[in-house]
């Protein structure tokens, strides 16, 4: 066999490929062409090659200490080359795939949906990208806007909706309690004095965000993790500090510190997902006042849950309380009853409404400028009109052919009666046919709810919030007030003013509201922190506002 050339069909062809070898059947010497392995050999080889196991010396300790990996992650176009080879040689070699989990990511689109190439000119490069837009927000709009494993349409448009919607607002709130907390002189204390409701809400969301969150970090599920650390950063700027200005206003302490707590421990939650901005408000923040904490939020552990702590019947609530908010504002945007025009009450139609805490019925009233909140029940037939008609889908799922039967007899119901009792009771047992009998509940029900005069009336899910649209000369006035503090603010805010300034305002308004004005100084002023006012007949040199308020504001200086 001396100089033959062995072809690859031939049985003496040994395992590997040289270029010289001897046969191991027959000793001959043979030369043929040589061949390459395919270089995702080199790739699937990795775990082991890059120690120089078992050859080198310590390679075998490094080796079983990082074998196999947690997870592997690479595009979809990988998955014939990188995974595989991975997973064959490993398994070949070793008995065991060279991974635990993969991490599949998909393709990265243009903003019209097309697959980025530098012959259609619509690739953007990731460094000019980061320089815009920062290196956290084009991180976090690729872990949180979206499923990793899914094609993304990346443009400018995309990551600037993803930085206001959730980084800005997380950085808003740092900011805002900043200002407060250097305003009122604060210092950390102990939270379980606090017996405030909102206090209460927020620590219960906090500690289900953390929980829920390391699971998702767990599993590897960025969209998850980014999903619900967006929801709480909503929850804590736009509910938690939203309903709670007066306390911070004023500079409570149980407020400040529950606020604090947040942003200490979104800061660690968020940490692997944005690096940067995180490591900044540690560093600005977190340890200017508590200097002893770790040197970096990225050397800090991860929060733990207090599991003592999650209320969910209270998160329920709130919930319900917002959702209802919704509607009323609903309701006033059809009635073109501008939100600073103080009604006389709204009416409320929901499940857990009559369990709510009087705290967070409170927050309804404010965001829906109303006196007072009562149930629906007390106006009944004289506030809507209600027909009913059957949700097919629902009663079909759990009744199957008697659907069209019991949708008869829900037709044949008292409409008004049937809506109230479920609201009351949660279901109501209706007969049908000759002796049939079925359970029906809210979600069973397409309810449809038309106001009389003088009503605005929102609906969704059997939720319903009622106003009362009569304005009396009261109201009238209440809602000239309540625009005059907000054109002073406005004015406060144009002037530069601190948020602890006192000032002094002089002013000129037209009849209806000078008179508005005049009987409510003491309200306005400490709305406004205005030490005294001064009514002027000659408005030429003041700024109007646009409401025929003409202003001019100083501030008093109160080191005097």
């Amino acid at each position: 066999m001396a100089g033959a050339d062995l072809s690859k069909s031939d049985p003496h062809r040994p395992f590997v490929d040289d270029i010289n070898f001897k046969c191991a059947q027959c000793e001959e010497i043979a030369v043929r062409t040589p061949e390459v392995i395919d270089c995702w050999f080199d790739s699937g080889a990795m775990p082991f090659a890059q120690w120089g196991y078992p050859h080198k010396p310590g390679s075998i300790e490094k080796f079983e200490a990082s074998y196999p990996a947690d997870f592997i992650c690479e595009a979809i176009d990988q998955t014939r080359g990188w995974f595989y080879t991975l997973m064959t040689i490993g398994t070949l070699v070793f008995n065991k795939s060279s991974y635990e989990n993969v991490l599949c990511l998909g393709h990265i689109l243009d903003k019209d949906g097309r697959k980025m190439s530098k012959h259609l000119g619509n690739v953007l490069e990731p460094m000019p990208l980061m320089d815009q837009h920062g290196a956290d927000a084009v991180r976090w709009y690729m872990l949180a806007a979206g499923s990793p494993w899914s094609a993304r349409r990346v443009g400018h448009d995309a990551i600037s909706d993803v930085v206001r919607k959730t980084l800005l607002t997380y950085w808003n709130t740092v900011s805002f309690f900043t200002l407060y907390a250097r305003a009122s002189d604060f210092k950390l204390g102990d939270l379980s004095k606090s017996t405030s409701t909102m206090d209460r809400w927020i620590l219960s969301e906090l500690n289900a965000l953390i929980a829920k969150v390391d699971i998702a970090y767990a599993n590897f599920d960025s969209q998850e993790a980014g999903n619900l650390i967006g929801e709480f950063i909503d929850d804590l700027s736009n509910w938690y500090v939203r309903r709670s200005r007066r306390k911070f206003w004023d500079g409570e302490g149980a407020a400040l510190n529950t606020l604090y707590k947040c942003l200490k421990e979104l800061t660690l939650v968020m940490a692997p997902m944005v690096p940067f901005i995180t490591e900044h408000v540690w560093q600005e923040l977190i340890r200017n006042i508590e200097p002893a904490e770790f040197e970096s939020v990225h050397l800090a552990d991860f929060p733990a849950s207090n599991s003592a702590a999650i209320d969910e019947k209270l998160s329920n609530s709130v919930r319900l309380s917002r959702r209802l908010v919704e509607l009323g504002r609903s309701a006033r945007a059809d009635s073109k009853v501008k939100i600073r025009q103080p009604l006389a009450r709204a009416l409320v139609a929901a499940n857990g409404w009559t369990e709510m805490d009087l705290e967070i019925r409170s927050h309804i009233s404010d965001e829906l400028n109303v006196q007072s909140l009562e149930d629906i029940s007390s106006a009944g037939a004289d506030l809507v009109s209600i027909s009913v008609k059957a949700n097919f889908r629902s009663i079909g799922a759990k009744y199957g052919a008697d659907v069209q039967e019991i949708a008869q007899a829900i037709i044949n119901q008292d409409h008004t009666t049937l809506v109230a009792k479920i609201r009351a009771e949660h279901s109501v047992e209706i007969t049908f046919g000759s002796s049939g009998k079925a359970v029906i509940e809210i979600d069973d029900l397409v309810i449809t709810e038309t106001p009389k005069a003088g009503w605005s009336v929102a609906s969704h899910s059997g939720e319903s919030v009622a106003l009362d649209l009569t304005l009396t000369p009261e109201l009238i006035e209440a809602g000239l007030v309540r625009e005059a503090i907000r054109a002073i603010q406005e004015e406060r805010k144009q002037s530069g003013f601190d948020i602890s300034d006192r000032i002094h305002v002089k002013w000129a308004a037209g009849p209806d509201l000078k008179n508005a004005i005049n009987k409510n100084l003491a309200q306005i002023g400490e709305e406004v922190l205005a030490i005294d006012f001064a009514e002027v007949a000659e408005k030429e040199a003041l700024a109007e506002s646009d409401i025929g308020l003409w202003l001019e504001l100083k501030k008093i200086d109160q080191s005097k």
